[in-house]
């Protein structure tokens, strides 16, 4: 087929971008000469992240929507017009044949003005309670999809979500050596990788940090990424017990662990899932409780624990984690759990769907709207 001409709107957030890029990665893959434009605002991190992954971006103007009533209410609509006006130009000047959004700020505008061009319109979902976005694009369209079968969005068919294949198709045990000897921890013993995400998280460092004696008793390992704006003060010991601020590639941390105490975002969620590491999942006590809904699927497989933030201390790791951490049964058990709840090929999967969508339309007799 023809060269297909795709456009992406999934920015503001990592957990928006990093499926949206993922997707555009595996469309990439199966048609080398596939013509994909971002979408995206100056608000967030779409011109941090999506021009490294080598894509173009075109910028539109953001058009938040409010969830409260007030004065920001009142000047939404007069904002939404002109970013679906600015995103209609894009979608006309690069011969767009298709929208795939992923949430997010700039996804309304995008979907709006696809509307209004008579293109399709593909959503994907990755949160467990989806945003305002979504759920007004899934009436568009039949061309739904969410990262689990419990989200409620209409149409929606349950892929998982798009993931790196560094992540996607990473073999822990094949790497677990030569990750472990990376980050200079020893070969043997159960490794807990911490992560609060890349910003950190205060509460979670301060309970494992607190806890660094009772693990070291229990012999547990610990690699703990802190975010660049905390750092936690642990001695030097045996058994090791690394902090770092930051981790570039994580299939070295998830293939250098046994076990992982971590949030619950979206993305985290579903890397862990695909690569059989059984985590501890803190949700952020914010969001309305969206976080916890992300962990509840693997915790209810068996795949992994639920502490809640205020709970999380360091005699709930002695108490309750470290018995796990010294099980290599359980641990075993709880791996394969996690991973039968993931899902490794949705970036393909979507992917897919969207090059038959345009090869659809290519098809159609109607004429395209350019």
């Amino acid at each position: 087929m023809a060269a297909p001409r795709v456009v992406v709107a999934g920015g503001h957030s990592a957990g928006h971008i990093e499926p949206a890029m993922n997707f555009a990665d595996a469309v990439r893959r199966l048609v080398p000469a596939a013509e994909i434009t971002a979408l995206g605002t100056v608000r967030g991190l779409d011109t941090t992240l999506i021009p490294a992954r080598g894509y173009p971006l075109e910028l539109i103007p953001p058009a938040p929507l409010p969830r409260r009533p007030g004065l920001a209410l009142l000047r939404t609509p007069g904002r939404l017009r002109d970013s679906v006006r600015a995103a209609g130009s894009v979608l006309r000047r690069v011969r767009a044949e298709v929208v795939v959004g992923f949430g997010g700020y700039v996804s309304l505008p995008a979907y709006l003005a696809a509307r209004e061009q008579g293109l399709p319109i593909v959503v994907h979902e990755a949160n467990a309670r989806p945003g305002v976005a979504n759920r007004l694009a899934a009436r568009m369209t039949p061309h739904v999809f969410a990262a689990a079968p419990g989200i409620r969005l209409a149409h929606a068919t349950a892929i998982g979500i798009p993931l790196r294949p560094a992540i996607a198709g990473l073999d822990r045990p094949a790497l677990r050596d030569a990750a472990r000897q990376r980050f200079g921890l020893r070969p043997d013993g159960p490794v807990l990788l911490v992560t609060g995400g890349s910003q950190g998280a205060r509460a979670i460092n301060a309970a494992v940090s607190g806890a660094a004696t009772a693990l070291r008793a229990a012999g547990v390992q610990v690699l703990h990424i802190t975010g660049a704006r905390h750092a936690v003060d642990v001695p030097a010991g045996d058994p090791p017990y690394v902090v770092t601020p930051y981790v570039e590639q994580m299939r070295y941390a998830y293939a250098a662990a046994d076990f992982a105490l971590c949030r619950s975002g979206a993305m985290t969620c579903a890397e862990l899932a695909a690569v059989g590491l059984p985590a501890a999942y803190v949700p952020l006590p914010d969001r309305g409780g969206e976080q916890r809904l992300n962990a509840e699927p693997v915790v209810a497989a068996g795949g992994g624990l639920l502490v809640g933030d205020a709970a999380l201390d360091p005699a709930w790791i002695e108490t309750t984690l470290v018995p796990v951490l010294t099980d290599p049964g359980r641990i075993a058990a709880m791996s394969a759990r996690a991973r039968a709840t993931g899902a490794a090929d949705a970036d393909v999967v979507l992917a897919r769907h969207v090059l038959t969508v345009i090869a659809g339309r290519r098809e159609s007799p109607e004429p395209p709207p350019w």
